[in-house]
């Protein structure tokens, strides 16, 4: 069946850690974006939702760290960031290891992926999910792209594996929505943290709605890291789900930079009915 919903989204952990220090007017008019986002894909009524975020060294390191990588599991435990710090409740989520299985079997027709029987959501994950509230029958995908130990996976391979998940998705019975999670441009854990390159965060937003695969791939590392830091590089994530929408345009949602969350927010979808 084909996939039934394809978006993007910011993960940081400010967004929830420090919600109390934000602009209440922008702070709440992102949630109500988040929140629309998730009754879209509740009224799908998806069989699972794959949550493509970035690796943060939660699940793998540079002693073993995959390009791209799916959870096969039927439950997730997390988020691991004290719950001081992010201000959400640890929990066990819903997985479905068989389905897994079929999406990463069907995967790894066109592209290398590794997989995981074991798997912690951090805030990449948990972030998002605290807002989508998907329902309890639908099944969480967990997948990631390295994008934060060089070498990273050139961003024409973050779009290839946005494709083999959409062949994947479209090749099972099962109804299944994509949400990709990242930055977009942020400085994290350095002197910079909190900066926000909000011009570079529109246009590359203005090449995304408009799945415009050749602008989307037309950064190098090098532009990314100066333009928009070591957190620009997030943006494969969002890549992948361009790709996996084939050719959708999208809508933005909501988009506005929110200083004390350290990026420009961001709540966007390619609607693919």
């Amino acid at each position: 069946m084909p996939l039934v919903y394809s978006g993007v989204c910011s993960h940081g952990p400010g967004i929830t850690g420090r919600a109390d220090r934000a602009d209440p007017v922008v702070r709440e008019a992102f949630y109500a974006a988040f929140r629309d986002m998730g009754a879209e894909i509740r009224a799908l009524r998806p069989d699972a939702l794959i949550v493509l975020a970035a690796e943060h060294f939660a699940n793998f390191f540079m002693n073993n760290m995959p390009s791209f990588a799916i959870g096969m599991a039927d439950s997730y435990d997390g988020p691991i960031e004290d719950e001081a710090f992010l201000k959400i409740p640890k929990r066990r989520w819903k997985g479905d290891a068989a389905l897994s299985r079929r999406l990463i079997e069907r995967t790894m027709e066109t592209v290398d992926v590794a997989y995981a029987e074991e798997w912690q959501f951090d805030h990449g994950i948990a972030v998002p999910l605290h807002f989508l509230r998907p329902d309890e029958s639908c099944a969480l995908i967990p997948a990631n792209i390295n994008c934060q130990g060089p070498p990273l996976a050139p961003l024409h391979r973050a779009w290839a594996f946005g494709e083999a998940l959409r062949r994947a998705a479209d090749a099972l019975p099962q109804r299944i929505a994509l949400v990709a999670t990242g930055g977009i441009s942020h400085w994290p854990a350095t002197p910079d943290s909190g900066k926000i390159a909000e011009a570079w965060d529109r246009e590359f937003m203005r090449r995304w709605a408009a799945n415009d695969r050749a602008a989307l791939l037309s950064y190098s590392d090098a532009e990314i890291y100066r333009d928009a830091g070591q957190g620009g590089f997030e943006i494969r994530t969002f890549i992948a789900a361009a790709a996996a929408a084939k050719g959708a345009r999208g809508h933005v949602a909501f988009m506005a930079p929110i200083p004390i969350f350290a990026v420009t927010c961001t709540v966007a979808s390619m609607p693919l009915g």
